[in-house]
C-alpha cells in the first residue's frame, strides 16, 4: 500500500459502511488487520470466516476511512480503505462473551455486577489503522463515528497488554474514558495477556 500523502485529496473521509460493502471489502479489511498488528501474511486467510460470521450478528456496525483515488474520482468504490472499525450487540451464546463472563468470575465480581456489565453492551470487536495512514487521530474518529447513537448502555472491548499502557491504542482508549474491567486475562487458546476495558453510552 502507497503511504497516505499529505494534501487535501488524499485526506482519509470516514463513512459507515453496511455489511454488503464490508464482505466486498473484506480482503482489503484484513490486509490493514495485519499490517496494524504486525502479524505475518496468510493470518487473514485465518480470520475470514470469523469475520464473516461477525457480518451476521445483531446491531453488527462498520466503518471505515477512504482515500480517494489518485484520478480525481469521487466514486468510493474507487477509493482505497486505510482504516476500519466494527462491532456489534454482545450476547450470551459469543464467545468472547463467555470468555469475559467467566474471567469477571474467577476475579470476584459477583454475579448481579456481572449481569450489568454484561446486560447491555456493544463489543468494539475491531479498530484498525493502517500504520501508514496512524498519527492523525483517525481511529478517534472512526470510533465516535462507530458508537454515534447506539442504543446499548455501555461499549466493551479487548486489547493486549503493553508496558506502561504505551501505545496507540491505549492512549486512544484511557483519552475516551475506557476504564478497566479485566486486566492480564488470557483468553483460551492465546497465551497473550488482555486487557478488558469499558464505559458506558453515549459517549
Amino acid at each position: 500500500m502507497r503511504p497516505v500523502e499529505p494534501n487535501a485529496d488524499q485526506t482519509p473521509r470516514v463513512v459507515e459502511l453496511s455489511a454488503a460493502q464490508f464482505r466486498d471489502r473484506l480482503h482489503e479489511a484484513l490486509s490493514i488487520y495485519v499490517a496494524a498488528m504486525g502479524y505475518p501474511h496468510g493470518t487473514e486467510y485465518h480470520r475470514a470466516p470469523m469475520w464473516n460470521e461477525h457480518l451476521q450478528r445483531s446491531g453488527w456496525r462498520g466503518v471505515g476511512a477512504l482515500v480517494p483515488a489518485g484520478d480525481g474520482s469521487t466514486d468510493d468504490a474507487a477509493a482505497r480503505l486505510v482504516a476500519i472499525a466494527y462491532g456489534y450487540r454482545g450476547a450470551p451464546e459469543q464467545w468472547w462473551h463467555q470468555q469475559v463472563r467467566s474471567g469477571l468470575r474467577h476475579t470476584g465480581w459477583t454475579r448481579d455486577q456481572i449481569d450489568v456489565i454484561l446486560g447491555n453492551y456493544f463489543e468494539l470487536t475491531e479498530l484498525h489503522v493502517h500504520p501508514d495512514a496512524q498519527g492523525h487521530r483517525l481511529g478517534e474518529t472512526l470510533l465516535l463515528r462507530l458508537l454515534e447513537r447506539r442504543p446499548e448502555r455501555g461499549v466493551l472491548l479487548s486489547t493486549p497488554e503493553v508496558a506502561d499502557e504505551d501505545n496507540r491504542a491505549w492512549r486512544l482508549y484511557r483519552r475516551l474514558g475506557f476504564r478497566d474491567v479485566l486486566r492480564h486475562f488470557r483468553f483460551a487458546g492465546d497465551n497473550r495477556p488482555f486487557a478488558v476495558l469499558g464505559r458506558g453510552l453515549p459517549l
